[in-house]
């Protein structure tokens, strides 16, 4: 982050630089050129090359650490939510798959498993976790993967993160 910045924050003044120069250039060229003129672009050409060195510099050095740290973050898994207490009673609702293929309406579909949603629901006075099973089906002739529509969640899957949970 600070490097992002640092870089930005110096290719903001070499683009000032440049304008710079490309001002004092003209002016040289119509006023003449006297010795404190040529002097003072000559050392606003040598910041400008120590700026653009120290920006490859940042930028080789950012890429290197946005490397180790691609390399890290891959490796690290994605953080799950706890599973639900064991204790709780649970229900399974089974959603069925299609039929016939969306795609080109063959009837011949292999079943591949199912996707399991769990959800936490409240029954006054009680607690009881839905387990829906939405069944997975791919189709013979077109190699199209087909599956139930989910169940309608009254709270968004980030909402139900946020939830307390009985203990």
């Amino acid at each position: 982050m600070i490097l992002a910045k640092r870089a930005a924050r110096l290719a903001s003044e070499i683009a000032v630089e440049r304008l710079k120069l490309e001002v004092a250039r003209p002016r040289r060229e119509r006023l003449g050129t006297s010795s404190e003129r040529s002097a003072r672009i000559d050392q606003l050409e040598l910041v400008l090359e120590n700026l653009e060195e120290m920006l490859a510099e940042s930028e080789a050095q950012a890429a290197a650490e946005s490397k180790a740290l691609s390399g890290a973050v891959s490796s690290r898994r994605k953080p799950a939510r706890r599973p639900l207490p064991e204790h709780l009673p649970r229900e399974r609702v089974v959603h069925p798959g299609p039929t016939t293929c969306a795609c080109c309406g063959g009837t011949r579909l292999r079943h591949l498993g199912e996707h399991v949603t769990v959800t936490l629901e409240r029954i006054p006075a009680r607690w009881v976790v839905i387990q829906h099973g939405r069944e997975r089906f791919s189709c013979s002739n077109s190699e199209t993967i087909a599956q139930a529509p989910a169940p309608f969640h009254p709270i968004p899957a980030d909402e139900r993160a946020r939830t307390s949970c009985p203990r």
